[in-house]
């Protein structure tokens, strides 16, 4: 898209001055923090209204991951570096393959700690980018920017939903040409920022939210959580393993020594544990149910109780 296509940034809900703010510069500290405080508090309003939205949004993620299908976040700056975040918290949160929820950012892995804010506007970028995926019909591709008009994001969802990917946009304002590239929008309308065009602010802290519900969820859905358990947690130190016991004792009601016990036997496999105490079974038998059951606990321990 060209820039002269874009919409004008100047008419936009997130760039304008928000009155209460006017005099920033002039405020004690006490006064900017309360400030910011209470326009924070109007964030989780913004994103209630699109929970229907956010919902039709899991359910595809769902669908699509159970057929072998990938989560896929692009963005830009601040809309880059959070989709960046939650890709990289889900493997070690739910022990998922690496592959299933991943990121594009513009101006590659080097612009999660620095800027470089021209690569937004790099519309054949994004689509070699995409292109390297081969997103399918089994994947969603989630496109993240505030003002909805990032050149680079909406190239890629663009390009991912001519090959078949359902697409999503993730924004701040309606109407907004990455809502016309993508099969539906996610519009969290927080407004104008106390620091006036800084989207890092409660357009970040909107779109941190979101996302952290539609990964949240869909592992859930997926079977990666027991009751509301971190069951698929990584086990790579010692604070990882004691979290882990207590995982297990937890969601089978044993004791601390019987938890350990267990988590050992399974060979520190949270899930493994789980299914053995809670269904009564060993190792194989808890393994061979959560395998039977695509790694969804509770319906392994279904498995394991019947057979």
């Amino acid at each position: 898209m060209s820039k002269n296509n874009s919409p004008d940034l100047r008419a936009l809900s997130t760039e304008q001055l928000l009155p209460a703010a006017r005099h920033l510069d002039r405020m004690s500290s006490l006064e900017i923090v309360q400030l910011m405080n209470q326009e924070d508090a109007t964030v989780a309003t913004a994103v209630r209204g699109a929970l229907p939205q956010i919902a039709r949004a899991v359910d595809l993620v769902v669908a699509g991951i159970r057929q072998g299908g990938r989560l896929i976040y692009v963005g830009a700056g601040t809309s880059g570096r959070l989709g960046a975040l939650d890709a990289s918290e889900i493997q070690p949160t739910f022990n998922t393959d690496p592959r299933t929820v991943q990121f594009i950012m513009a101006g590659g892995p080097k612009a999660l700690g620095a800027s470089t804010e021209a690569s937004e506007d790099d519309t054949a970028l994004a689509i070699r980018e995409i292109k390297k995926r081969k997103p399918g019909k089994r994947d969603v591709v989630l496109g993240i920017a505030t003002s909805g008009r990032t050149p680079f994001t909406i190239a890629a969802v663009e390009y991912a939903r001519n090959r078949g990917a359902r697409t999503i946009a993730l924004t701040c304002n309606y109407n907004s040409p990455l809502e016309r590239a993508a099969h539906f929008a996610i519009v969290t309308p927080v407004g104008p920022e106390v620091l006036a065009g800084s989207s890092r602010m409660k357009a970040g802290t909107a779109h941190k939210m979101v996302l952290n519900m539609i990964s949240t969820a869909a592992m859930t859905r997926l079977g990666y959580v027991y009751g509301n358990l971190m069951v698929n947690v990584w086990t790579k130190n010692e604070k990882l393993i004691q979290r882990s016991v207590r995982i297990v004792e937890q969601a089978t009601a044993a004791n601390h020594e019987a938890a350990a016990r267990a988590l050992k036997a399974a060979g520190n496999r949270t899930p493994v544990a789980v299914v053995m105490l809670a269904a009564g079974v060993n190792k194989s038998g808890a393994a061979a149910a959560l395998k039977k059951s695509g790694g969804h606990v509770r319906n392994a321990i279904e498995f394991a109780r019947k057979g």
